[in-house]
């Protein structure tokens, strides 16, 4: 694969073969040449489990101290008194039944999470072919099946994230932006895998940590030493 310019010269301050502490590695994401856009910081974390089993899944959300960087969109089903809860708390959009043919015919996408209240997860249950490739399904896990929409709304909309193991054992998050600094980043970043230390199952054996790297959206791999 042929490279442009500002990643070859991102490449040169960043030794292949070491194993960064966290701080160190943002500190030299800081220096690489900037682009035409604000990057995104992203971490990638494999683990020693085995997604294929129910009891060794990862899965958790987690209110990042410095926020993503980033202004989601918030999709809220919900009706009467909590609908205008929802939209009062800052959701971009509000709806119920409607919705449905809105997502599965015109292919709507238009925003980035959903929190749905319980009574609605029956509407939502048909939309679960399509949503679910796309990551958007509510889920009483991440906090997105609520009564309190309102305070999932300032959540969200506050930095929170979720974080997941893919079918390959590895977890991808975009923790904030190039121009947060390495000193907000490396705050950010403690609290994701602090988080997911804690989300360890019990069933996973051996090394739980495999391998932690940190890249930006166009930028070169660095590896971190995670103890």
């Amino acid at each position: 694969m042929k490279r442009g310019k500002r990643y070859l010269e991102s490449a040169k301050l960043v030794d292949s073969t070491k194993l960064y502490e966290a701080k160190e590695a943002l500190e030299i994401v800081e220096k690489m040449p900037k682009t035409k856009f604000d990057q995104t910081v992203e971490l990638h974390v494999r683990l020693g489990v085995d997604s294929k089993h129910a009891d060794q899944q990862v899965r958790g959300t987690v209110v990042l101290p410095n926020g993503t960087g980033k202004s989601l969109k918030v999709l809220v089903f919900a009706k009467g008194d909590r609908a205008k809860e929802a939209l009062d708390a800052g959701a971009d959009y509000v709806g119920a039944e409607e919705l449905v043919p809105k997502i599965e015919k015109e292919n709507w996408f238009d925003y980035d999470v959903i929190v749905a209240t319980p009574d609605m997860m029956g509407v939502i249950g048909r939309l679960g072919k399509v949503l679910g490739p796309k990551g958007l399904m509510p889920n009483p896990k991440s906090g997105t099946v609520t009564m309190d929409v309102k305070k999932a709304i300032a959540e969200i909309k506050s930095g929170k994230v979720e974080y997941r193991l893919d079918k390959t054992n590895i977890i991808h998050l975009g923790f904030g932006k190039v121009s947060f600094g390495a000193e907000k980043l490396a705050e950010n970043y403690q609290v994701i895998m602090d988080a997911i230390i804690k989300s360890k199952p019990s069933a996973a054996k051996g090394q739980y940590i495999k391998s932690v790297a940190i890249t930006t959206t166009m930028g070169p791999s660095l590896k971190i030493n995670q103890k």
